[in-house]
């Protein structure tokens, strides 16, 4: 089978966009952003959120898109192509590559608890009465090897089988069915939270912006959600972009993502705040808002179990929608780079990401803050990932264009935004100079140094 055979194309337009929505669309969407908007003062979050959206997140996707679609590459061989060979250049490829693999052996691990927790819902909490059974039953989960090997593994081998079936055939075919079936999942939890009494408090909250509770920390926070929240700085994108078709409009397809992306996480504070609400929970409850508080609060619903149910599996589908993104990450670099067949390019990166992922899936229970800084295996890859891997390979990416790149082949790129080319020179300048600036401050803040 040919090179061109094995990395794949993209079926339709539709089906590139539907991919590239579930990457962007993942566990940051429903998980994160409810809890670090509450943490941050809701409204005056979400409207910095969106400034940082469109002045950040966009012009880096072009950016990943253009590099992918020029080379028709994976990152590792796009950096080395575009940049005549250079070891530097390369080396980001090399990072976006890695950042995706250690993500997705961690992420495996979150997505894991999402789908136990369907289970859960099930089973009624596995018979569990009380906030304080039900809201402890996270720290059971977490501290339990085998439940946690158990659907680790699980749910390694589904993002697996997609990515095995190739980009038009398993990923994009995967993307048909589960992006609509996540927004429909999303629009019964929306009704069932608009008959809420706590939604108008809600949608105040998210709303309504009140200057007095904006703090640098929370700007910052909105700064580098909105660049993680679109699977950027990991290879992901660049990878997709580089399946695309040179008639795809790259510009257009970024905002239109983007939108979705930001569509969703909106909808999640729209679904779970006025439950929360209505309850008397606490929306600034930070990560334990989904295992912990939403739980006690389905037990306390009429119909609880079956909101919770549709609830968890939309949080297993947003999490393998991206998970199918980085794992395609690794298997496109070992097709272009080692030369492997799809299949084997597929299972052996999988596997090796499992095995890698399984310290993280013993944090809770047998290997409890055993690095520096008194971080467990879980913790460790987070931060790496999160606060430096990232980052870097988001600033490097507005660089390389910027300053390396050849501007015939970015303006090429831009052009199939038809009607939008008098827009280049200022989406040009932005990832020249406001993106590099603008990332560099979240990587220092990420860090600890600002």
């Amino acid at each position: 089978m040919t090179e061109s055979a094995e990395r794949g194309h993209w079926g339709s337009r539709i089906g590139f966009l539907l991919a590239c929505a579930g990457s962007a669309i993942g566990l940051g969407n429903i998980w994160k952003f409810p809890y670090i908007a509450g943490e941050n003062g809701g409204g005056i979050f979400v409207l910095i959120y969106l400034v940082c959206i469109f002045a950040v997140g966009i012009p880096i996707m072009v950016c990943e898109f253009a590099i992918g679609r020029s080379t028709q590459s994976s990152p590792v061989q796009a950096f080395d192509k575009l940049s005549g060979g250079s070891t530097g250049w390369k080396a980001v490829g090399v990072l976006g590559v890695l950042a995706a693999f250690v993500l997705l052996s961690f992420y495996s691990v979150v997505a894991g608890w999402a789908m136990h927790y369907v289970y859960l819902s099930f089973t009624r909490f596995g018979g569990a009465t009380g906030a304080g059974a039900i809201g402890e039953l996270f720290g059971a989960v977490f501290s339990n090897p085998g439940i946690n090997l158990f659907w680790h593994l699980a749910f390694m081998g589904m993002t697996t089988a997609i990515v095995w079936g190739g980009v038009s055939g398993g990923i994009e075919k995967a993307s048909r069915i589960m992006m609509p079936a996540l927004f429909l999942m999303l629009f019964i939890l929306l009704a069932k939270a608009l008959t809420m009494p706590g939604f108008g408090k809600a949608f105040v909250f998210v709303f309504s912006p009140d200057a007095s509770k904006l703090t640098p920390a929370g700007v910052l926070e909105a700064l580098g959600h909105s660049f993680f929240t679109l699977s950027l700085g990991m290879g992901a994108m660049m990878t997709y972009g580089s399946y695309m078709a040179d008639d795809f409009d790259i510009v257009r397809s970024s905002v239109l993502i983007s939108v979705l992306d930001t569509m969703v996480a909106l909808l999640a504070c729209l679904i779970m705040y006025p439950i929360i609400f209505s309850y008397g929970m606490n929306p600034q409850a930070g990560p334990g808002l989904v295992f912990k508080s939403m739980p006690i609060v389905f037990s306390q619903m009429p119909f609880g179990m079956a909101f919770s149910v549709v609830f968890f599996i939309l949080l297993t589908f947003a999490a393998l929608s991206s998970a199918i993104s980085l794992l395609e990450v690794v298997t496109s670099y070992t097709i272009d780079n080692w030369g492997w067949g799809r299949h084997s390019a597929t299972i052996i990166p999988a596997a090796v990401i499992f095995l890698f992922g399984v310290p993280s899936a013993l944090s809770g229970s047998w290997l409890p803050a055993t690095l520096p800084g008194g971080k467990n295996f879980f913790d460790s890859m987070d931060y790496l990932v999160s606060n430096w891997m990232m980052p870097l390979g988001g600033l490097f990416t507005a660089l390389f264009v910027g300053f390396r790149m050849d501007v015939e082949v970015v303006k090429k790129e831009f052009a199939s935004a038809k009607g939008l080319q008098p827009f280049f020179t200022g989406w040009f300048y932005t990832v020249k100079f406001v993106c590099p600036i603008a990332v560099t401050a979240v990587f220092l803040h990420m860090v600890g140094l600002f």
